[in-house]
């Protein structure tokens, strides 16, 4: 049973939709977490997994299609103490916020950032994501034409692979889980909360609207927990669990090291101080405002 203090309002998601899972495991973990309601921002970008944060009745922030990662990494640094949460799909993620999310990690703010990864654009009827399959069956729709796609491919790009990409721009955390192992996901979550810097966790997440392939029944017939002996500091290894996808797709903490966070590499901001937390006079302001001119 969900405890009812972190929900606002009924979602608006498809019944069966694999957000429902990532949803009642988060809200679940926070209340087992006991973190006060002020003290977290849920925030993401456009999409059906960017809505999670209005159907929490915690601080949420709504930002534009790609772009909730500089926001995200803006609040960090104005206040450290804030437990940053972001929820965004796939194409909000790696395909608009392709960019952001490089520099993002370069950055390594403190902040964890959970991708509902459904293979396909959900909210705009199922054209191909970044992650899609070249060869998976998309719904063809009026935005996509793929008419002219020679032999088997019903997609023209070959598919992203996010956490050899996160990977190789420096990540200090990366994951990834289905929405269908909750035990996992539950894990899997708090383990990137918890961890200090940004934590990316790609969870796996069927659309049963528009993605007739990657079904509930698909992934689990193919995730595979890695194995308890393995070593989240080894990168090389790393690397090749994150590239591994098909017949088996290894699931759990793939990567996990400390580094300094934004905040630490900033002298301004590594003070003690919270900025949100100091005072300034309305002449200060104008004077810092009169600088811009």
């Amino acid at each position: 049973m969900i405890n009812q203090k972190y929900i606002s309002t009924e979602t608006q998601w498809c019944p069966g939709c694999g957000n429902f899972s990532i949803l009642s495991t988060l809200v679940k973990l926070m209340n087992d977490m006991n973190i006060p309601k002020n003290d977290i921002l849920f925030m993401g970008g456009i999409g059906q997994a960017a809505k999670l944060n209005q159907f929490v009745t915690a601080n949420g922030f709504s930002g534009l299609h790609g772009r909730v990662l500089p926001a995200a990494t803006g609040i960090h640094a104005a206040n450290p103490e804030l437990k940053i949460v972001i929820n965004s799909g796939d194409g909000d993620s790696y395909g608009e916020g392709g960019n952001h999310l490089i520099h993002t990690i370069r950055r390594n703010p403190d902040i964890t950032h959970l991708v509902h990864n459904n293979q396909i654009y959900g909210l705009t009827t199922g054209q191909p994501s970044p992650t899609t399959d070249i060869t998976d069956a998309i719904v063809k729709s009026p935005t996509t034409d793929v008419s002219d796609l020679v032999e088997e491919a019903v997609n023209p790009s070959i598919p992203l692979k996010p956490l050899n990409l996160a990977l190789a721009s420096g990540a200090t955390f990366i994951a990834r889980t289905f929405s269908g192992d909750r035990d996992q996901l539950k894990e899997i979550m708090k383990a990137a909360i918890a961890h200090k810097g940004y934590a990316l966790v790609d969870i796996l997440q069927p659309c049963v609207t528009f993605n007739k392939v990657n079904t509930f029944k698909w992934y689990k017939d193919r995730v595979k927990p890695v194995d308890d002996s393995h070593d989240v500091t080894d990168k090389k290894e790393a690397e090749k669990l994150a590239r591994t996808w098909g017949e088996e797709i290894p699931t759990g903490i793939l990567y996990q090291v400390e580094k300094p966070v934004y905040t630490e590499r900033r002298s301004v901001l590594n003070k003690g101080v919270v900025p949100v937390k100091e005072k300034i006079t309305e002449k200060e302001i104008e004077d810092r405002l009169k600088s811009f001119i």
